[in-house]
């Protein structure tokens, strides 16, 4: 009893602060050490290893997000011109985008930001522009190499998901960083343009696994192993044109994860080729090894079948090769649904025709993950080169 009567004399009552006594109780709450108390969420959130202040230079040769190390997370925005805007109104957009995305790229706000406090963690945010046909003839130049698609066997687009007279791509290792840059730059593409359509997308978050590992999608399989590193020769020869532009495909693929659970791990191993424990190919051990496609097996059969994901995806042409950054998505069910899941697939080459189309020819004429995947929307846009700071993307489209 003697030691509660001692800690309740320390301590200060309601009554005492609210009628004059919280000078006092302050004093004796000090003397029991809040100062040291604080003293520590200091120290430990100085030790802290915070990501948020990282920055991405938005001006220069080529657009940031490509060769840009992968974020978290990934917003894509297609945009149609309203009736109306004539060359001179898509100047002043995307100058107005291009200002703001400069803005919001550095931590910064944009210019008629109504919420700055949400513009200070930019987390190593990009924001990419695409154009499509529409918007590179209204530029003055020829739209040929980004029209669409030819329709593939295995397509079952959805108007919803296809096509686009401007894309904004949005990366980010912060989701709330990207909600407040969409809004900031669809409030200056009100007046201008409509929404066609936005997909999400997400990899591992930052941290989570090592810098530089390859993504996984919701197969559960390595995705993505064969890749040009950027700002290698390799890259630049496949990716980017002489004047720092390059073209984008997009695909929405649905995958059935529904009934791909039906399925055991040597079958799933058998469609990709690969194993799903670290990606490697059937014929080796570690996933950068290179796949041995004349191995057989001990009943004369192929070890990586006719028919296997990463077979049908190589080419003797070692110059039908592109560069993927995709990322999953994952949608709320309906009906009788466990999922709605699948894959963002974005592919970046020189020209489309010549790269990208042979391998998507090959993998719909036989694959055998076309059995749990279906592409439901698809678009080709111009990626313009970088701008100077001044400037805005897709100028030298303009003074052609």
């Amino acid at each position: 009893m003697a030691r509660k009567e001692s800690d309740s004399a320390l301590r200060p009552s309601r009554r005492g602060i609210l009628f004059g006594g919280a000078a006092a109780g302050l004093g004796a709450v000090a003397t029991l050490g809040v100062e040291s108390l604080a003293g520590r969420g200091t120290t430990a959130q100085a030790s802290e290893e915070l990501h948020g202040q990282e920055v991405i230079p938005f001006y220069g040769q080529h657009q940031a997000g490509i060769a840009t190390a992968p974020q978290a997370h990934a917003v894509y925005l297609a945009l149609t011109l309203r009736n109306g805007v004539d060359r001179e109104g898509l100047m002043r957009l995307l100058r107005l985008l291009t200002d703001d995305a400069a803005r919001l790229t550095q931590g910064e706000a944009a210019l008629a930001d109504t919420e700055p406090e949400l513009a200070t963690v930019p987390a190593r945010l990009t924001v990419t522009f695409g154009f499509g046909p529409k918007l590179v003839e209204m530029a003055g130049s020829s739209a040929a190499d980004i029209q669409p698609l030819p329709k593939f066997s295995i397509d079952r687009l959805q108007e919803r998901w296809n096509d686009g007279d401007l894309l904004l791509h949005l990366g980010s290792d912060d989701p709330f960083t990207l909600a407040h840059t969409q809004r900031m730059l669809l409030k200056d593409a009100r007046s201008f343009c409509e929404v066609k359509w936005v997909q999400t997308g997400f990899r591992r978050s930052r941290g989570s696994e090592a810098s530089g590992t390859t993504m996984r999608n919701l197969f559960g399989q390595v995705d993505g192993t064969v890749n040009p590193a950027p700002a290698t020769d390799d890259f630049t020869s496949l990716v980017w044109n002489e004047d720092g532009s390059t073209t984008m495909v997009i695909r929405r693929i649905h995958m059935d994860v529904d009934t791909w659970d039906e399925v055991d791990r040597s079958g799933r191993e058998f469609s990709v080729g690969r194993t799903l424990s670290n990606g490697a190919p059937t014929t080796g051990t570690n996933e950068h090894d290179e796949p041995d496609f004349g191995a057989m097996t001990a009943l004369g059969f192929p070890v990586i079948a006719d028919q296997a994901h990463i077979r049908r995806a190589r080419s003797e042409n070692t110059s039908e090769r592109i560069f993927r950054r995709g990322y999953n998505y994952d949608e709320q069910p309906s009906g009788t649904q466990m999922s709605d899941s699948g894959l963002i697939f974005v592919s970046y080459q020189k020209n489309v025709e010549r790269q990208y189309i042979p391998l998507q020819k090959r993998l719909a004429e036989l694959d055998a993950l076309n059995q749990w995947t279906t592409p439901i929307g698809s678009a080709v846009f111009l990626i313009p080169p970088g701008c100077a700071e001044g400037g805005f993307i897709g100028e030298a489209l303009f003074t052609h």
